[in-house]
């Protein structure tokens, strides 16, 4: 399977997971040092949210990154537990910690989000018609480029969902939509990577998930 490979390296993490809510939450410390912090949502099994940070500096710590979300936001990743407060933010100090994922306000601002069938990217305050984009695949990039025929806009949008399971990007699988200053484009899943996505569930399947008190006892308090 082409998609061997990051399956390997997640297994080779260490793992720490819980619920909160209706979210899952998963937080991998890997053997090179880096760290990757995902959601996936309790009802449809898919991933929400996937964040990265690099290995430690010799200055501080380096801010996560993110990969996948709707809105970039602040997410708690406290257990629920007494534990180390400092938000220094590892797998060694889960319980308590968190991380900020933090975007420019100015425009345009892009987001992705995955759904069961498409990965869709969301570019906000652009105002321009439809018509004005050229959104292509660029497998020698492996990333979808959009740009504007007016030179107002410029983009390359890698993928790497495509590239954990030895695809390039397709054209045919690209389509475009417009609406209230956002350019909407869609990308329809291969089925090797709904494939992949499957078997990372299953891989999460065993591992240990602790339950966020907090959340637990506000809804047996609302009943």
């Amino acid at each position: 399977m082409s998609y061997q490979n990051w399956l390997n390296y997640l297994q080779s993490a260490e793992k720490n997971s819980m619920i909160s809510g209706k979210l899952r939450k998963v937080l991998y410390k890997f053997p090179d040092g880096r760290q990757m912090a995902e959601e996936y949502s309790m009802d449809t099994g898919m991933v929400q949210r996937r964040a990265w940070r690099k290995c430690k500096q010799l200055m501080g710590e380096p801010e996560w990154e993110i990969e996948l979300g709707e809105e970039p936001r602040q997410l708690n990743w406290g257990a629920g537990s007494k534990g180390n407060s400092s938000g220094g933010g590892d797998a060694d100090n889960l319980a308590g910690s968190e991380f900020t994922v933090r975007e420019s306000n100015s425009a345009p601002l892009l987001t992705k989000r995955v759904t069961k069938k498409n990965i869709e990217w969301r570019i906000r305050n652009l105002p321009y018609p439809l018509n004005v984009y050229n959104v292509s695949a660029e497998p020698k990039l492996h990333a979808i480029v959009v740009s504007t025929t007016n030179k107002k806009y410029y983009k390359v949008i890698p993928v790497p969902d495509l590239d954990r399971c030895g695809m390039p990007p397709i054209q045919a699988n690209i389509s475009t939509h417009h609406q209230f200053n956002t350019l909407i484009i869609t990308y329809q899943k291969p089925e090797i990577m709904c494939e992949m996505e499957a078997q990372v569930l299953l891989l999460l399947k065993n591992v240990e998930t602790e339950t966020d008190m907090d959340d637990l006892l506000k809804g047996l308090l609302a009943k």
